[in-house]
This record gives structure tokens, C-alpha cells and sequence, in this order.
């Protein structure tokens, strides 16, 4: 079940509120867990019994971990036990047939013949339920959390069905509060509702109405530098759009039920540097890299070479994670090697001023590593790097032209205006309140931003249109549950991570 069908919409989610709010606050936690099990189990079934192993472990780890005490040798031995497993579930279901394939290319330069085993399919929502179990018996080894006992609360914690699927990644300690007590009022729940509604459009009229251009962009043959150009820039966008929508569906969601999640975007596309992308893009995850695998790499705390080993492993890992691809892998290095260099440059993770240039270049960076993330394979990334770099055919070839419609343009200078805009205005009236990731990894964020003379026009735009957003986004949410009904199908595009 996804969050952009009419079967959630009309059926699960005002099913689900209803009984939530009939219920007792007692038996909310419990009438959550269910409905989120409910949820994975549309997909299947038979998968909800390894989602709950994984589950039931991680639980009766957490416990023995605090039993041991905060970061005492039995604490470390259960702890290693319990990640150990988890890393062990999630490499077998996401890695082996990366590895049996990559084994079978090796040997099949030596005449030898294949080794076949069965295709192994990846349960939806693995890789971020292991992480967030893995978070949780680190925290309470660490002595940032206590160990549960409330089972329900932590089955709960992992299963909540708003960021199931596709994040954002949350941790035990910042919602264990809330699973005791959270509010409910009306503005709450309204402020829910805005916000699913605006990552609903987001989703269905931004992503899925660039989906197709980018599939037949990336699918070219021979790609004109047009035809590459396009395909980039389609996709940048309705990456950004597609899974920052499903985090602010994800957000609107929780807030119906009186939690509060933490923020995954903030504009990113703003950003002046890599490494001030890394603080704004993806946040839960990049966050999770900087304190459970960076830091526990030994950070920036042992030496300059150190420091630069850990931030091209730890992105690695996070190319890595994102899907069993060499494209992914090298994803991951690209940006790894940006953060080294703009670390050793002592690059500005949080400017005060906006620098065109910088931001030219940093959205190059961006749009280059966003190729590799969405190519196959590296021969459809060294095709469109080509046609990218080959500055000839600016126009768009034959086949290229097939697979453009109007509304698509329409659909990309709205998607890019809207960024710009909106863009401006976050970084001009709102500092970055958390740190770094990777390259500014162990010290302050970036303090408050002044106000800059041009965001008070940017601001006042913004604020006059406000009279306009509540109708505006009720008219545009409506008209994208029709489009979903003419439309047969819509995953998100985090779903295969």
C-alpha cells in the first residue's frame, strides 16, 4: 500500500483515524502498531514475519545491553551480537544478488561457469527499519536512551506506517516521549492535513508528470546533449519532489496522530557547497551516517588522513546503501570526494551570503552525481555523461522530442521556479539548525542568518500569497486525486532503497 492511492485514501487512512480517535489513549500505541502491520502486509504478508524477527530482536538486544550498562564489555558483546544480525538480514536480502552476479562477471573472464542461486527478493522498507533498530541499541549502549520495556511502544516505534516504507529514518529517543504522551488538538491535526496535502501534490503532479520524460530521457540510445541535459534536470526534480513529498506525507501523517517528526528537507537545492547540501538533503539519513557510521569510525578525531578515509567510507557505505549497484557505489565516492576537498579547503558549510557561482557549481556537482543514481548501469551514466559533454546538438533529436509533452515543460519551469523561490526565501529568513553530516562532522552548526535586503520582497511575495494558499491547495490537491484515479499506478521512487 502506498500513500498516493485511492485505497489508502478512501479506505485505510479515515478507517484508521476514526478507530484512533474512537479509542482510548490507552490503546492507541497498540491500534497504531496494528494498522502499521495491516499496511506492510498489503504488500505481503509473508514478509511482516521477518519484519517482526527483526523486531522482537532488537528489543530483547536493547534490554540486554542496558542490563550490561552503558558502554561496559557485555554491552559491547551484545551490542556487536545484535548489529551483527541485523547487518547480516539486510545484507542477504539486498546484497546477494549484487554479489553472485558480480562474482559471476568475475569468473566468466576465466571461462568458468555461473553460480546460480534464486533470485532473492528485497522486502519494501528493510533498509530503514534495520537501521532504526540498529540506532536505537547503539543509543542505549551509548546511555543516550534507556532500554524499553514497554514492547508495544518500540514495536510501534519501528512499525508506525507513516515512514515505513520510505523514511524518514527515526530514532527511539526522539519519539520514546511521545509514544507516552502526545497532544491532539484540532490545529494540530489541521496542520497535518496542509502538509500531506502539499506533499500529495508534490508527488502526484510534479514527480509523477516528469516520471515518464525521465524514463524515455535515460532510455535513449543515442542521446542528444540536449536529450542528456533534459533527462538531468527532469530528474533532479522529480527526485527532490518525489521523496521529499513522501517525507512531508510522511510528517503530515504523524501530526494527525500527535507526533511530531523532524524535518528531512530544507531546500536543498540552495546549497552553496557539498557540504552544506549534506545538511539539507535527506537529513534523517545523513544525520544516522554522521553519528552511528562516521563517528563511530573515529570522526575527525584521528588526524587529517583519518578524517578523509572516514567521510569516502562512510559516503561509500551511504552510496552503498541506497541499492546493491556499482552506480550507487560510485554516487557515493563523487560526493565523499567533494566533502574531502571542500574539508581540506575549508569550505563554509553554512554561508551567510548567497554566492551565484558557488551555487552554479554546487547544483553541477548535484546534477552530475544525480546521473549515476538514476543510470541502470554504468553504460547508460557513460552514454548520458557523453552526450552531456559532447556540447553538440543543442536542439533535441527526433526521439527525443517523442517523449516530450507540454505539460511536462510546464510541469519543469513550475517545479524549478517554485525551487528557486522557495529556496531563496528559506535561506535568506531561516539558519540551519542542525549540523553537518560528514565534512563539519563533530562541531557547531552554522550560527543564525541575517536578513538579507532582497528576501523582504521574496518574504512579501510569499506572505500575500498566503491569502491564496489554503483555497489554492485544497483546489490542487483535489485535482491530483483525480489525476492518481486516471493513473494506473504510483510507487515512490525510495521504495526500491
Amino acid at each position: 500500500m502506498v500513500f498516493s492511492s485511492n485505497v489508502f485514501l478512501f479506505l485505510f487512512l479515515p478507517t484508521f483515524l476514526g478507530l484512533y480517535y474512537l479509542c482510548g489513549a490507552r490503546y492507541r500505541n497498540l491500534l497504531l502498531l496494528i494498522a502499521s502491520y495491516v499496511f506492510y502486509a498489503w504488500w505481503r504478508v509473508d514478509f511482516l514475519a521477518l519484519f517482526a524477527v527483526v523486531t522482537l530482536w532488537n528489543y530483547w538486544i536493547g534490554l540486554k545491553v542496558g542490563a550490561a550498562g552503558v558502554r561496559t564489555r557485555s554491552a559491547r558483546h551484545w551490542l556487536l551480537l545484535g548489529v551483527a544480525l541485523d547487518l547480516a538480514i539486510l545484507g542477504y536480502f539486498k546484497y546477494t544478488n549484487f554479489g553472485v552476479d558480480s562474482f559471476n562477471a568475475l569468473i566468466a573472464t576465466f571461462g568458468l561457469q555461473p553460480f546460480v542461486i534464486s533470485h532473492i527478493l528485497l522486502p519494501i522498507g528493510i533498509s530503514f527499519y534495520v537501521f532504526e533498530s540498529i540506532s536505537y541499541i547503539i543509543d542505549v549502549y551509548r546511555g543516550d536512551t534507556p532500554a524499553t520495556h514497554r514492547l508495544i511502544d518500540f514495536a510501534a516505534f519501528v512499525a508506525i506506517f507513516p515512514h515505513l516504507i520510505a523514511g524518514p529514518v527515526l530514532r527511539f529517543r526522539d519519539l520514546a516521549g511521545q509514544f507516552h504522551h502526545r497532544t491532539h488538538t484540532l490545529d494540530k491535526f489541521a496542520e497535518g492535513c496542509t502538509r500531506f496535502m502539499q506533499g500529495f501534490i508534490k508527488k502526484v503532479f510534479i514527480a509523477d508528470t516528469l516520471a515518464p520524460l525521465v524514463s524515455h530521457c535515460f532510455a535513449l540510445e543515442n542521446p542528444s546533449a540536449a536529450d542528456a541535459w533534459l533527462g538531468a534536470l527532469a530528474y533532479t526534480a522529480q527526485l527532490y519532489f518525489d521523496f521529499s513529498g513522501y517525507s512531508d506525507m510522511a510528517i503530515g501523517l504523524g501530526l494527525m496522530m500527535g507526533f511530531r517528526f523532524l524535518e528531512n528537507f530544507k531546500q536543498p537545492y540552495i546549497s552553496q557547497s557539498i557540504t552544506e547540501f549534506w545538511r539539507r538533503w535527506h537529513i534523517s539519513l545523513s544525520t544516522w551516517l554522521r553519528d552511528y557510521l562516521y563517528v563511530s569510525l573515529g570522526g575527525n578525531r584521528g588526524g587529517t588522513v583519518s578524517t578523509y578515509r572516514n567521510l569516502m567510507l562512510t559516503m561509500l557505505l551511504g552510496g552503498l546503501w541506497h541499492g546493491a549497484n556499482f552506480t550507487f557505489v560510485l554516487w557515493g565516492a563523487w560526493h565523499g570526494l567533494w566533502l574531502a576537498m571542500e574539508r581540506a579547503l575549508g569550505v563554509d558549510a553554512a554561508p551567510q551570503r548567497f554566492n551565484p557561482l558557488k551555487w552554479v557549481a554546487t547544483f553541477l556537482v548535484v546534477i552530475l552525481g544525480w546521473v549515476l543514481f538514476r543510470s541502470e548501469n554504468l553504460q547508460v551514466a557513460a552514454r548520458m555523461y557523453q552526450a552531456m559533454f559532447s556540447f553538440g546538438g543543442w536542439q533535441l533529436s527526433e526521439f527525443g522530442q517523442a517523449g516530450l509533452t507540454d505539460l511536462q515543460v510546464a510541469t519543469l519551469v513550475i517545479a524549478y521556479a517554485g525551487l528557486a523561490l522557495f529556496g531563496l526565501h528559506d535561506f535568506y529568513s531561516k539558519p540551519l539548525a542542525h549540523a553537518a553530516p560528514k565534512a563539519a562532522v563533530d562541531e557547531p552548526a552554522g550560527e543564525a542568518m541575517p536578513v538579507a535586503a532582497g528576501a523582504s520582497r521574496v518574504g512579501r511575495l510569499l506572505a500575500w500569497s498566503t491569502t491564496l494558499q489554503r483555497p489554492l491547495l485544497l483546489l490542487l490537491f483535489c485535482a491530483s486525486v483525480l489525476k492518481l484515479s486516471a493513473q494506473s499506478y504510483s510507487p515512490f521512487l525510495y521504495f526500491q532503497f
